[in-house]
């Protein structure tokens, strides 16, 4: 049996070993996966041993990510525009890093909620981690326009210059939630911490056009902060991240086993767990 894991600290809520382990059944591949609780100046040694006994390849989950990025030989494109990495691959060759947290969030909008980026306005709210791993893959969806807004502008305006050189077509444009004015977009994504803290960002009501979509990357049994928020605001549709989370574990098994698992039987039964308690 192949060995995989989740690596970070925490990891004991994690519902990557049941999504994986669905995955495995559903597709027929012989293996296992496991959740690794890494001290906080222990990764790179948790996870050269995880490699001396055979592991295969490994999630990374906070706040390992960068150190990810660091530690691996090869990079994937996507790995580079993020600068962070929360997919281990452990060949012959070395230790292979990708990240497969934007392409989650462009698959789920997608393919389970039945939302096209193409030509749409997409406000991406938030300028840490989350964000920079989601602006390439939403790029690559051609939209009509993107732009990033976040408490402090500079650091917005700073993002969106790193990724200008890859806007291409795509208008990239950039600024603080106070400077969002009366600018609307049909989906405006939440990429901010706050929802962790019950909170959701400060964000005019103006942003959400007609029939617009709000998407929080955070998933919870109930509504977060900003989802709730939207929906006072005017947001015609709501949705929370856990089908990121599911399409994201998806695109990693795809890189380790070369074959993609069908995600609506898992996210449906995660749902219901999730709303079961």
């Amino acid at each position: 049996m192949d060995r995989y894991a989740l690596i970070g600290h925490p990891v004991a809520h994690s519902k990557s070993p049941s999504i994986h382990a669905a995955f495995a059944a559903q597709t027929g591949e012989a293996m296992t996966y496991e959740r690794i609780l890494a001290p906080l100046d222990g990764f790179v040694d948790t996870v050269r041993d995880f490699i001396a006994a055979g592991g295969r390849g490994m999630n990374v989950t906070v706040p390992f990510k960068l150190e990810a990025f660091a530690l691996a030989d090869h990079l994937s494109p996507r790995a580079q525009a993020a600068g962070a990495v929360n997919t281990l691959s452990f060949r012959a060759d070395g230790i292979h890093g990708d990240n497969t947290d934007g392409v989650g969030v462009v698959r789920d909008l997608i393919a389970n909620l039945d939302c096209p980026l193409a030509g749409r306005r997409v406000l991406l709210l938030g300028a840490g981690g989350a964000a920079r791993g989601a602006i390439q893959p939403l790029i690559e969806a051609a939209p009509r326009a993107l732009h990033i807004a976040n408490r402090t502008a500079a650091k917005a305006v700073e993002l969106a210059g790193e990724f200008d050189g890859l806007a291409g077509a795509v208008p990239l444009t950039a600024s603080g939630f106070d400077d969002l004015g009366i600018a609307a977009f049909e989906i405006i994504i939440n990429a901010t911490s706050a929802s962790l803290s019950a909170a959701a960002p400060a964000i005019p009501d103006t942003v959400y056009a007609p029939g617009a979509l709000a998407y929080d990357m955070m998933y919870g049994a109930e509504p977060t902060a900003f989802l709730i928020a939207a929906s006072t605001a005017g947001a015609a549709r709501v949705a929370d991240g856990l089908g990121m989370l599911i399409e994201q574990a998806a695109e990693s098994f795809l890189i380790w086993r070369g074959v993609r698992p069908d995600t609506a039987p898992v996210l449906a039964a995660q749902r219901a767990t999730l709303a079961g308690g």
